[in-house]
């Protein structure tokens, strides 16, 4: 499995790009879509709410669970990915490519406290 150097990631197996305009892509990582199996439903967080860092803001369903994803950091959602909606499978595709919404940071300086490839590859061997 890929953990790409270039992202930051969460113990619950989220993945979060910071992007040049001060918001953060959110996307679940290799290692959360190759355990769900084949996903089927996405959930999404609604655009302009505001989210709590580890609150609940979509929902990935597969063939095997429903998962919640949680927001990486505090802040208000200000897009999502309407192609997930349609096509699911994408993200078991690609889960560094189909990314699920997009965050605008209440505190910027919070993307450097969550982990970096090296550290979530060491949390997800265990």
């Amino acid at each position: 499995m890929t953990t790409p150097a270039n992202l930051k990631y969460t113990t619950s197996h989220e993945w979060v790009r910071l992007e040049a305009d001060g918001s953060a892509t959110v996307g679940i990582t290799e290692f959360a879509q190759d355990a769900l199996g084949d996903i089927v439903f996405v959930e999404l967080p609604i655009v302009g709410q505001h989210y709590a860092a580890a609150g609940e803001a979509a929902v990935v369903e597969s063939v095997k669970a429903a998962s919640d994803i949680y927001a990486p950091l505090a802040g208000v959602v200000c897009a999502v990915n309407q192609n997930v909606l349609d096509t699911p499978e994408a993200i078991n595709a690609d889960a560094y490519g189909a990314w699920l919404f997009k965050i605008k940071p209440d505190d910027v300086s919070a993307f450097d406290a969550l982990l970096d490839a090296s550290a979530y590859e060491a949390a997800t061997a265990q």
